[in-house]
């Protein structure tokens, strides 16, 4: 086949593949032009109770992706943090290892830069500032937690109460008509309301799954808190511990 008919056949199988392309990427845009319009009906038929559930999935989607981001974020910083104070104290670096808990910027550097600043106090003031220091720190790391649970346990009520006013709307257009009325009205005013209930726990599903997955990150950066304070307390008692142990011998 000579060159320029061989171009030209590769031309015009490129432009009927293109055809086909450009085919492919309309039909799907009208399937998802139809799936939204679809979507936009269902929820004009669901009534006005529609919008505060759909309120409720942004704003828990959005506490999640935010305590997401921030778990991340936390997650690079103080890593090993507890060991490396611990040694520098061992070795008297007191202001080295206050330095290296602040310059962290970690939930264990703000623990740790309170307990160095106690740690001449008695054991138990000392005790009492880690574990207030843990408790701030917690209280940081699982803000929002309490919307989102609250969200997950509001979505379907309000999907409930959304049924529940749609049925009373369907049984007063039944008693307008004067009880004439046949099963496919019937049907479509139930359907119609119970499509808040649905939507309800569409979105309180995912939403309690999301609390729970963050609750238990939380339970894990607090047992690493704790542990990051047992480390720090037997840095500093380890002297007293040895002095103990030679007088025992």
């Amino acid at each position: 086949m000579p060159l320029k008919s061989r171009l030209l056949q590769e031309y015009q199988d490129y432009c009927e593949g293109f055809k086909v392309l450009k085919g492919k990427v309309c039909m799907i845009q009208l399937l998802s032009m139809g799936s939204i319009s679809k979507m936009i009906d269902w929820m004009d038929k669901g009534g006005v109770l529609m919008v505060p559930i759909l309120l409720c999935s942004v704003i828990g989607f959005a506490i999640f992706l935010e305590r997401l981001i921030f778990f991340a974020r936390m997650k690079s910083r103080g890593n090993g943090l507890a060991a490396t104070v611990a040694t520098l104290l061992k070795e008297g670096r007191d202001k080295d290892a206050l330095e290296s808990a602040i310059e962290s910027g970690s939930p264990m550097g703000r623990v740790l830069s309170q307990a160095i600043d106690a740690k001449d106090c008695d054991r138990e003031t000392l005790e009492t500032v880690i574990i207030n220091a843990t408790d701030e720190e917690v209280r940081l790391i699982s803000s929002n937690l309490q919307a989102l649970a609250t969200i997950g346990n509001i979505a379907p009520l309000l999907g409930l109460l959304g049924t529940v006013l749609g049925m009373i709307k369907a049984f007063m257009v039944i008693q307008e008509m004067g009880g004439k009325v046949n099963a496919s009205v019937l049907a479509g005013g139930i359907w119609e309301a119970m499509l808040t209930t649905a939507f309800g726990l569409f979105v309180a599903l995912p939403v309690i799954a999301a609390h729970s997955y963050l609750l238990s990150r939380v339970d894990r950066y607090e047992a690493q808190l704790q542990s990051g304070a047992v480390t720090f307390i037997k840095s500093i008692s380890a002297p007293a511990c040895n002095s103990d142990l030679v007088q025992r011998g």
